[in-house]
Order: C-alpha cells, then sequence, then structure tokens
C-alpha cells in the first residue's frame, strides 16, 4: 500500500470558503494509508500547550459519523493523540489503511474521514466538523488550490494546482476556456484575474479509457457601492409591497457584506453584493426569487471574511444542534445546505399564511394579582416540547396560576440547556416546537385566562452570536473575545456576575436590537411580557471586584431600562408586565418598581428556613412590597425560583429532627410543611411565583442530573420528570397540590380580600399570621413552622361567625371577648378563617383519610367502560403513565368510556366531596 500525506488546513481563508483538505496525491481511497497534517493557527486550539486529540469516525455507505474510534468525545484514553511538528502543526500518522484503522469491512464504501480536533480537557475544539473526502479507486483528479469560494481581487494571480490518481491528459480551464495541459499525474499553471465576477476553475483528466473532472468557483468582488436605502427598514427581512424583500444589516466599521442563499443557490454573485448607506448595508431582491409560503434561508459574508446567519433572524438553521431535536418537536425541517455553507443560516418562511388566533380579546391579569408559573420547557415533559405543555394544560389551569412564564425560548447553543446562553434574541428555538406549535400553547394559555411571559437574556450573548462574531479577537482571552470595536459588545465584562460576552447597553445599536426582539415576540407570539435575567448587568459602570459597587444605585442603568419599558409601553400598552431580575440595592428597585416595572423578590432562604423548623432567618416580611419601599404591589415573591436549591431537598436533608414524632426530614411531615409555605406565600397580598412542580414537592437536588442522579455539579443538567417518577399517585403529593390550587385561588378569586393592602402581617418568626381586611370579608391565615404544638392568636377582626375554610368551613363564634384568642396548631399546621363562607374548602387532614375503599372502580380491568361505586362523583380525569391526560369527565356518569384508549395501565383521579383519590386501571 502507498502512503499519502493528507494536509488539513483548518484556517479558512476566508470564512466562507470551505476548510481546505489537500491529499498528496489528493486522491487518495480508503485502502491507501495517510497521514493528517493540522495547522492550528486562527482556530481555538492556536498556541495549545497541551495534547491534541482526534474525534474521528467515517462516513460509510453515505452514513455520516460511522466506526468513531473512541465514542466519547472528551474521552483521552485510546483517543488517537496528534504530534507536533513544530509551532503550531501536528500530525496523526495513521499507520494503516483508512478502511484497517476505522475498522470498515472491505465491502463498505468510505467516502469521509470525519473529524474534530480537540485539546485533553475537551474545552477547545475545531469548529465546524470536518469532512475529507475519501475517493473511489479508479481514476479521480482534484483540484488542490484554490478552494471552492475562495476569494480574490483584481489584479491577483494565484497558482492553480491538481492532482491525479494516475497519469493522464490533463487541462487546466478558467470560465471555459483552457490555460493548461500537462500528460502525467499532476499540473499547475499560474493564473491572474482581470476583472470582476464569477471564476469557474475545471480540471479535466483522461487515461484513454476513461475521464475524470473536478471544479471550484472562486469570486472577485467590485467596490461597494454607496447607495441611500429606502425609508422604513427594519433590520433583517422586509417584505415590500410588491413582492420583493429587502435585507438589511447594521455593520458598522465594515466595508463590504455579500448576501448568499437559497435564492442565489448559495453563490457569491455580484447581484448580491450589498449597497452600503453609513453603517448600514442593504439590497433588494424581486419577488421573482421567491414562492409564497415557502422558506428560503440565506447568510451575510462580512468584509469577504466572516460568515453569520442574520442577527434578526426569527429562526435559524443550525447543522451543530439541530440534529439533536426530539423526533417530532420540529417535524418537515427543511434540509441544512450542508454541501453549499457551514455554520448557522437564517430560515425566513416568505409570504407566510398568518396564525389563525382563536382568543383575539384576551385581558391581562392585573400586575397586583399575578400568580406566575416559571416552566422549563426542556423539563416538563420527556418530550421537551410545547406540545407536551399543551396536553397537561388542565394541570396548569386546575392549578389557578394566571401566568405562565417561560425560561429562554429564544434560539440558544445547543439543544439541552436552560437557555441562558443564547445566540439570537429574536428566534425561536426550534428545540420544543415550532413557531406555530408556540403560538398554539399561546393560543390556549389565553383561552384559560392564562397570560404568557417569556425569559428574555439580555446582559450577555454567547460566542456563537453574530453580534459577537462580526467583531471578534480571535487572539484575546482564552478562546478569544470581542474586539474592542465591537458596537454591541463589551470586550470585557462590566461586573462579576457576567456570563458569556458582556452586552453594552449605552450602544444605540445594542438598545435598537432589543427593542426590535422584544417587539417581535409581542406581535408574533402574542406574548404577555418578559421577565429579563440578570438586569443588574444592563451597565457600563466597571464593578469587576466590587458586587457592593455594583449593587449601588445606577441611574444610567435605570435610565437604560426605563428606555426599554418605556417604548414597549408607548407601542404596545402599560399592560405588558415588564419584569426584571434585579436582585439589587433597594434604592434602584423602589425607583425601578415606582416607574412601573415588577421584580423579583427572592424570599429562599427565609421559607425555607421556616419549612426546615429553622428559626435563625424566617422572618418573610420581606414578601410585601412595602418592606421595600415601593408605592405599589410590584414584588413578585417567590420561595423557589430556577436558580435555588429546592425548598424539600433541603427539608429533607437537613429539617428539624428535634421532635421525633415531627421530624422534618421525613416526607410526609415535608409535604406537609410546604402546604404551610404555601398558605402564608400566597396569602401575604401581591404577586407571586411559584417554580415547577413546588406544587408537588419536587425534592431532585437543583444539582443531580437526569442520567446521574448522585451528581453534585449538574445544575444546569436534565432533571428527572415527575410524571415519570409516580408524584401523581402520591396522595401527600397530589394533596399539596390541592392545597396550593386553593391558596391560589383565593387570591386570583377573592383580590379584594387577598390583595388588599389594608391587612396587618405578623410573619417574623416561626408563628406567622397574616390578617386581611376586605370590604365584603376578612380572613386570617396563620401556620406554626415549629415542631412541637403551639397556639397562635387569632386578632380576629370582626366579631360573629367565622369560618374555618381548612376544615370543612367548621365555624367559631367569636365575641367581643375572645377576638385575640390562641389557636391551638400542630406543627406544621396551618389554618384559614374567613369572615364569610367560601367555597370549595381545602382539608387540612390527610388525603388518606379518604374512605378509598368505599370508592371503586370496574371492571378492572376494562375493555370499553369501567364503573364507579359511588353517585357523589364531580370529576374524573384519566392519566397515562407519563402524566399526560387522556380523557375527562367533569359530571357523574353512569359509565365511563375508554374504548379509544390503547391497551395499558391508566391512573384515574376521582374527586368526591372535595376530596381525591387515585386508583390505577388497566384498559385490556
Amino acid at each position: 500500500m502507498k502512503k499519502y500525506l493528507l494536509l488539513i488546513i483548518a484556517v479558512l481563508v476566508t470564512a466562507f470558503a470551505k476548510a481546505q483538505v489537500v491529499m498528496q496525491p489528493a486522491t487518495a481511497n480508503q485502502t491507501d494509508t495517510v497521514t493528517l497534517v493540522f495547522d492550528s493557527t486562527g482556530t481555538e486550539l492556536e498556541n495549545e500547550s497541551g495534547t491534541l486529540y482526534a474525534y474521528t469516525g467515517v462516513t460509510v455507505n453515505g452514513q455520516r459519523w460511522q466506526n468513531i474510534i473512541v465514542p466519547s468525545f472528551n474521552q483521552n484514553s485510546g483517543a488517537p493523540q496528534w504530534t507536533n511538528v513544530g509551532g503550531n502543526i501536528y500530525e496523526l500518522d495513521l499507520n494503516t489503511s483508512i478502511e484497517d484503522f476505522y475498522g470498515v469491512a472491505p465491502g463498505d464504501v468510505i467516502s469521509e474521514i470525519c473529524l474534530v480536533v480537540r485539546n485533553s480537557a475537551a474545552n477547545a475544539q475545531t469548529r465546524p466538523d470536518i469532512f475529507i473526502p475519501v475517493f473511489a479507486p479508479g481514476l479521480n483528479v482534484a483540484i488542490t488550490n484554490p478552494i471552492s469560494s475562495q476569494i480574490f481581487s483584481v489584479g491577483q494571480s494565484t497558482t492553480i494546482s491538481a492532482d491525479c490518481s494516475v497519469n493522464a491528459a490533463l487541462d487546466i480551464s478558467v470560465n471555459g476556456s483552457s490555460i493548461a495541459t500537462a500528460n502525467s499525474n499532476s499540473i499547475s499553471s499560474n493564473y491572474t484575474f482581470t476583472a470582476t465576477g464569477n471564476y469557474t476553475i475545471s480540471v479535466t483528466a483522461d487515461d484513454g479509457n476513461n475521464t475524470a473532472s473536478d471544479e471550484v468557483s472562486v469570486f472577485v468582488p467590485g467596490s461597494t457601492q454607496n447607495v441611500p436605502q429606502p425609508s422604513g427598514l427594519k433590520n433583517g427581512v422586509n417584505e415590500n409591497a410588491d413582492g420583493s424583500v429587502t435585507f438589511l444589516l447594521s455593520a458598522p466599521l465594515k466595508d463590504d457584506v455579500m448576501l448568499i442563499g437559497s435564492f442565489s443557490n448559495w453563490e457569491l454573485l455580484e447581484e448580491y453584493q450589498m449597497n452600503k448607506d453609513g453603517n448600514d448595508f442593504w439590497i433588494t431582491v424581486p419577488a421573482s426569487e421567491f414562492t409564497p409560503n415557502t422558506e428560503f434561508m440565506y447568510q451575510y459574508l462580512v468584509d469577504f471574511d466572516i460568515l453569520v446567519a442574520d442577527p434578526y433572524s426569527e429562526l435559524i438553521r443550525d447543522p451543530g444542534s439541530d440534529p439533536f431535536i426530539k423526533p417530532g418537536n420540529f417535524p418537515n425541517l427543511p434540509p441544512y445546505p450542508a454541501e453549499d455553507t457551514t455554520g448557522d443560516v437564517t430560515l425566513y418562511t416568505y409570504q407566510k399564511t398568518p396564525y389563525n388566533w382563536t382568543t383575539n380579546n384576551f385581558v391581562r391579569p392585573d400586575k397586583e394579582n399575578l400568580v406566575i408559573y416559571e416552566i422549563l420547557a426542556r423539563d416538563f415533559s420527556e418530550e421537551d416540547s410545547f406540545q407536551a405543555i399543551i396536553d397537561r394544560i388542565d394541570y396548569l389551569d386546575d392549578l389557578g396560576i394566571n401566568v405562565l412564564q417561560f425560561m429562554p425560548v429564544n434560539e440558544f447553543e445547543g439543544t439541552d440547556s436552560w437557555g441562558y446562553n443564547p445566540k439570537f434574541h429574536g428566534a425561536l428555538d426550534k428545540a420544543y416546537g415550532t413557531p406555530e406549535k408556540f403560538k398554539e400553547l399561546v393560543d390556549l394559555c389565553h383561552s384559560r385566562g392564562i397570560a404568557v411571559v417569556i425569559d428574555v437574556v439580555y446582559n450577555h450573548a454567547f460566542s456563537q452570536s453574530p453580534l459577537c462574531q462580526m467583531w471578534w479577537d480571535p487572539n484575546a482571552g482564552t478562546f478569544g473575545q470581542p474586539s474592542a470595536e465591537n458596537p454591541y459588545m463589551n470586550q470585557t465584562p462590566t461586573h462579576d456576575f457576567n456570563v458569556g460576552y458582556d452586552m453594552n447597553h449605552e450602544s444605540q445599536l445594542t438598545r435598537d436590537y432589543v427593542k426590535q426582539t422584544l417587539d417581535y415576540f409581542i406581535e408574533e407570539y402574542r406574548v404577555d411580557g418578559f421577565r429579563f435575567d440578570l438586569s443588574k448587568g444592563f451597565t457600563q459602570n466597571v464593578t469587576v471586584g466590587d458586587v457592593g459597587a455594583w449593587n449601588a444605585y445606577d441611574q444610567s442603568r435605570v435610565d437604560i431600562l426605563n428606555d426599554y419599558k418605556n417604548t414597549i409601553w408607548n407601542e404596545h400598552g402599560n399592560d405588558i408586565y415588564m419584569i426584571l431580575e434585579h436582585l439589587g440595592g433597594q434604592s434602584e428597585e423602589s425607583a425601578l418598581a415606582n416607574s412601573g416595572f415588577m421584580l423579583w423578590g427572592k424570599m429562599t432562604d427565609q421559607f425555607n428556613e421556616a419549612s426546615m423548623g429553622q428559626s435563625g432567618n424566617s422572618d418573610v416580611f420581606r414578601s410585601y412590597f412595602t418592606s421595600r419601599n415601593f408605592q405599589d404591589q410590584h414584588l413578585v415573591a417567590y420561595a423557589e425560583s430556577h436558580d435555588e436549591e429546592r425548598l424539600m431537598r433541603k427539608n429533607l436533608d437537613f429539617g428539624s429532627t428535634a421532635n421525633g414524632s415531627h421530624n422534618v426530614r421525613d416526607l410526609g411531615v415535608a409535604l406537609d410543611r410546604q402546604e404551610a409555605i404555601a398558605a402564608i406565600l400566597y396569602a401575604i397580598p401581591g404577586p407571586k411565583m411559584l417554580w415547577q412542580f413546588g406544587e408537588i414537592g419536587y425534592d431532585i437536588s437543583i444539582n443531580a442530573s437526569a442520567s446521574n442522579p448522585s451528581c453534585t455539579t449538574c445544575r444546569t443538567d436534565r432533571k428527572p420528570v415527575p410524571w415519570t417518577l409516580g408524584y401523581q399517585n402520591d396522595q401527600d403529593r397530589m394533596r399539596l397540590y390541592r392545597v396550593t390550587a386553593n391558596m391560589i385561588r383565593l387570591k386570583t378569586e377573592f383580590p379584594e380580600t387577598f390583595n388588599n393592602t389594608n391587612n396587618n402581617l405578623d410573619v417574623g418568626g416561626l408563628l406567622k399570621r397574616v390578617n386581611l381586611f376586605g370590604p365584603n370579608f376578612d380572613a386570617v391565615v396563620m401556620a406554626n413552622f415549629e415542631v412541637f404544638p403551639r397556639g397562635i392568636n387569632a386578632n380576629f377582626s370582626r366579631t360573629g361567625t367565622w369560618y374555618d375554610y381548612t376544615n370543612n368551613n367548621a365555624t367559631i363564634n367569636v365575641t367581643g371577648g375572645n377576638q385575640n384568642q390562641s389557636i391551638a396548631l400542630a406543627p406544621g399546621e396551618y389554618r384559614v378563617f374567613t369572615s364569610q363562607p367560601l367555597n370549595a374548602p381545602l382539608s387540612n387532614g390527610s388525603i388518606d383519610q379518604i374512605d378509598t375503599e368505599a370508592i371503586t372502580i370496574y371492571p378492572n380491568p376494562a375493555t370499553s367502560e369501567f364503573r364507579i361505586s359511588s353517585d357523589e362523583i364531580s370529576d374524573v380525569r384519566i392519566f397515562n403513565l407519563r402524566g399526560q391526560q387522556v380523557k375527562r369527565y367533569e359530571t357523574f356518569s353512569s359509565s365511563y368510556d375508554v374504548s379509544e384508549l390503547p391497551s395499558g395501565i391508566y391512573i384515574v383521579e376521582i374527586e368526591a366531596n372535595n376530596m381525591i383519590t387515585s386508583q390505577k386501571l388497566v384498559v385490556e
């Protein structure tokens, strides 16, 4: 076997041109032995001091990434190692045939070597994946220089060269004209480009029996023309009245931009060189290039060096992440143009048929009366989908929440993430579903009276963002960082809590970007507001190393945030929720709240101390807006969020064990105490937030992982889903759900009492009491968070009959002499008293007190229907083992039809007399 040299030049001549692969000769087949040579200059691995490894496989019978040498990307043991031969040049000698090295059977066809070069820590690598062609035996010819899509200037010369697998008659032609011939196994000729335009370079080989050819296209651009842009353009795609499309890109300090895309066959064409108008580049493409209700894809080639998708993309194709979208979440995704380009591309549907909204007069709930459910679509279901949330909308609706707040759904790096690593702030991430599916979910929420808020991340962007890539310094920092001239991004962060790359909100370009992408989500998806992640970072005041200074009042930051709020409110009305995760100093937070913002009120530590039975830091008064000098109820207080360890986890790990008969580390006891948390949290007036599955006592640690439950460093990893853990079959957990739902409904259905600023809060110690005074009725909510029985003075506001909402509206007679009577409470017990009876009282007893033996399902197994041995049924729900509700009967029936359900095991939840029980049903 011959031994050939295979050269990989990883540094692109331009970002648009494909990575150069040179084989000596350039036509090796799978039975040849090759050495790979890698030049790390300009990559993340440039000047790497440690060992480099190859993550490598082959394309076999048309399937890429087969026969991978070491399947785990970050595994060093057994992975091929590169040898440094000087500077940034590395070699990897296969020492055997390609076929043998990768263990491919002789009858299978290898057409490519698939390769990623990485460092030993696997935190720096070549991008994108490298695919090196492997030729079939026989006559082959390959151009070794120049590379396809290379850029030249008028008057520039280059050597055109090619190799052939055998001696043959070779011919080089440029745009159809022959410039050189030879009878050899290689050929080369000098060529000078004399004019602008596209050049097609071809080499043919003829050995007398067969012919072969290879072809590349290169481009010589003309001068960018300065032409005023049409009025009224927005950044990105503009569909014009005549059907044409105008593209607009803001790119200060850049000289040239080319538009490439499916409409140009991904070629560099003179007619797609964009006009320049100040800092903007624009071009109008005629309607003839587009088809209504059909997608097209495009990119910008900036200064003939940097290839990016549109920063204002509404949807993208990502060749690195899209293959990992779960099946079914985004059907009919158009193929990525892998043979034509690399990197992210913008995906846009021309003259798209509008979504048919069914809820057109949605009235957003009052800000003061919000109960927000924070949700991570990835961890809400095994499917990671908007559809799974649609399937469980009854679960959320019955909980009584009136806002569904999504953790980031804009395009982030990868498909498995919390979403706080954004790269396109205005594009919906495809991991969870299509734009139409998200609209369907928003529409459905609105039909249930539930507003939709999305978490937006404008403190920073990650390196794959075009805002970073267009002005990037690859030689700065560990892996590079934004250059000093970047008009959107700071070169270095302004504060200690920054992640990714820090955005400069003093820049007008950044402000335009934020405003347009916010506006887009309101107009396109009808979202009702935004939660701004890390809003305290919206400042150019450098406080690195001094968190205290970062927390101090910053007028510039206040002005920036108010500019965003006022712009959105002026356009869409002041009922759009603008919620800040600010967590700053009181003076600045109160200024922002008093200007109309809502602010997160983290009370995790205090509620958790109470829940655990610890008294050191259990004062929850700062859950109330006046404690922070807010003029209005704009404090979104919460006991849990995505960012904190779960209350139940800490109960089980650190709860008080002082009372053996009330051990907080016991699951049932800990769940009971979460009921008391719900009673006090929702009784305190003002908007509140509930983190996903807190209503059923989710107790998997924030630091664990679905794939590694014992992990203590897997904070943002995927978590087990309660539906698969059987939470819905745990009566204590479902009782917590019912209690939480009832407390939420008291707040949302009786705001004149439960959100009244006429109140008295005694919530400092472990014995907590909330007195609420309303125009129609008053309420007293109390809870004993100690671990021994205690009495709490009720401080009833009126004499007469009071009703114990937590005990089936049992009455208590209050006279002038016992208005402040002590109510005896067991440890962890809570009470809700009202001065008039309310419907649907919750029970403070354990759900296992229900006489479940008196309610039976028969026949079981069932084939087409079943019956229930009670005529006091008010609600019957049937769930599959994934926790998805598959049927519901809201009235009593003599029989319940299951004929259309697939065979299997189901959970039937039965409500009778305001109690619920769950039983298994087998459908045959």
